[in-house]
């Protein structure tokens, strides 16, 4: 009896050890369903992202990356599944909702309001508050993250990339415990990407939950902690991307490995499309100006334009193009003077145009594709009446040959995905057979296997003779199809250089305006 008294007592007298408790998932999906018509988006997708975690989100275009996120941020109900957050099953019904639950998304389409101002937007969504000091809250967050903004701009005077800025600041200034990233690094510079990596180390070393979806699968090496594949709407992976190459990612993706891109070293030819003297300086808004500007591009040559959106490159390539005929200056096309021609004209002589913003300015969304197609091809519309029949025929072409996902030449360009619409943009320019081509990001949105198949078209088309002016954000993708490189700061354009005899952090810097003021070989 005495043996067991003690036994108890030492029992009693010895701290008890419990077990740690399994560690809540900030996010759980389970079952997640969508259909779109006869498209099945999301099939029965189950996810589980952990408090601190980031997960990348990896699929090709069309996969159903975007819904499954639009699903979790509320912007899209779902038809079947649950949705858990910090173990509480909750109903999402909205972006403000999710809000409420912690969650932030910036989207790859932005949601901003044109007529407002910068800081009006971040202020939508936010807790009621003197406009004045948030603006000084955003400008101390824009310093911190190197994202260069102006509170004061209206939107509608925004670059792409400015728009980018405001959506990832915006996102930034709820404190978001969950954060979605569609796409963020596209249009910022290496610096900017590695500062912003390290935010999103600090906010997932805070606690804060991550998911990040992109096509650069080194940067899904370099900053996430795992990575789910989407393909067909099906999850259909789930690994550690450290313990990955991209080679293997990109099969994972697209089942497949991609193609490989062409080589391209056969000398240029004549110039087809000279530059001299152009500037806008006399325009109202500073972002669209450009300081005596000189440029030629040959038959037959790639030349790349890198930079931070907001430089000038809008104003570059809607003066190219016939956009905006205000310029002063001179702009050559095959030696025929140009600048105050329109559009119409240009098409004319042998120029097309694939612009940044494929929402609006690249198709009408509400049009179907094949009357996107007769937007842009004057023989369509020959005789007073539209060729209807060979709309139809030309944008199933097109469909198949830069594999569009899609249900026909019917389907309205609203119904696409942005990488696909964007395929299809790029595809309705190339097929036109131009004799020189202005392409804004070119692979924007766009996943690896797609990137390279349109690289290679504008490899084939360099080849073929054309003249084709590239503006990217992606240096990667600068040194890969440039023959000569660029860069444009503040409106002004940097001495031209091969990419073989510049680094990329050179050309980061270069993007702050700092270039030597020699020319450099070119």
């Amino acid at each position: 009896m005495f043996d067991m008294m003690r036994e108890r007592r030492n029992r009693r007298d010895v701290p008890q050890i419990t077990p740690p408790l399994p560690m809540t998932a900030r996010l759980s999906l389970q079952g997640v369903t969508k259909r779109f018509g006869e498209t099945l988006a999301n099939d029965a997708i189950s996810l589980e992202v952990m408090p601190g975690e980031i997960v990348a989100v990896l699929g090709e275009n069309g996969a159903g990356k975007s819904t499954l996120m639009k699903i979790v941020y509320g912007v899209v109900r779902p038809d079947g599944g649950r949705l858990f957050i910090d173990g509480h099953e909750v109903n999402i019904d909205s972006p403000a909702r999710a809000r409420a639950l912690g969650i932030s998304m910036v989207f790859q389409h932005f949601v901003l309001f044109d007529s407002l101002t910068l800081a009006e937007n971040v202020a939508l969504g936010l807790p009621p508050e003197p406009l004045a000091g948030l603006t000084a809250r955003l400008l101390d967050l824009a310093k911190r993250y190197d994202l260069d903004v102006d509170p004061a701009k209206r939107v509608h005077d925004l670059s792409v990339g400015e728009r980018q800025r405001v959506e990832i600041l915006r996102a930034l200034m709820t404190s978001p415990r969950l954060l979605i990233l569609d796409e963020p690094t596209s249009v910022l510079k290496p610096q900017a990407i590695e500062r912003l990596f390290g935010t999103l180390e600090q906010l997932a070393a805070d606690g804060v939950s991550v998911l990040f979806i992109s096509h650069k699968l080194d940067e899904i090496r370099r900053v996430t902690h795992r990575c789910v594949v989407l393909r067909g709407g099906r999850l259909v992976a789930n690994v550690d991307p450290r313990q990955e190459s991209e080679a293997s990612l990109a099969r994972l993706m697209i089942g497949a490995d991609p193609p490989t891109i062409a080589a391209h070293d056969s000398p240029p030819g004549e110039v087809a499309l000279s530059v001299t003297g152009l500037d806008t300086t006399h325009a109202a808004e500073r972002q669209h100006w450009l300081h005596q500007l000189d440029l030629d591009v040959r038959r037959g040559e790639i030349v790349g334009i890198a930079g931070v959106s907001g430089n000038g490159q809008a104003a570059l390539m809607a003066a190219l193009s016939g956009e905006w005929v205000d310029a002063k200056g001179s702009i050559l096309l095959f030696g025929t003077e140009v600048l105050r021609l329109p559009t119409l004209r240009r098409r004319a002589l042998g120029l097309r145009y694939i612009p940044e913003e494929r929402l609006g300015h690249g198709a009408v969304t509400a049009l179907s594709l094949q009357d996107n197609v007769v937007l842009t091809r004057d023989t369509l519309r020959a005789g007073g009446f539209v060729h209807y029949g060979e709309a139809h025929r030309l944008a199933a072409t097109l469909i198949e040959r830069f594999d569009v996902k899609t249900t026909g030449p019917e389907a309205a360009a609203s119904s696409l995905s942005g990488g696909n619409l964007q395929k299809f943009i790029v595809g309705r320019e190339i097929e036109a057979q131009p004799r020189v081509l202005l392409v804004n990001q070119p692979t924007w949105g766009v996943d690896v296997g797609a990137a390279a198949a349109i690289h290679n078209e504008l490899i084939a088309l360099r080849k073929a003779g054309c003249a084709i002016l590239v503006v990217s954000e992606d240096l990667d993708e600068l040194f890969e199809l440039s023959d000569r490189l660029f860069v444009i700061s503040k409106g002004r354009l940097s001495p031209g250089v091969r990419p073989g005899e510049i680094s990329v952090q050179d050309i980061g810097r270069w993007m702050s305006g700092l270039w030597p003021q020699h020319q450099v070989s070119a």
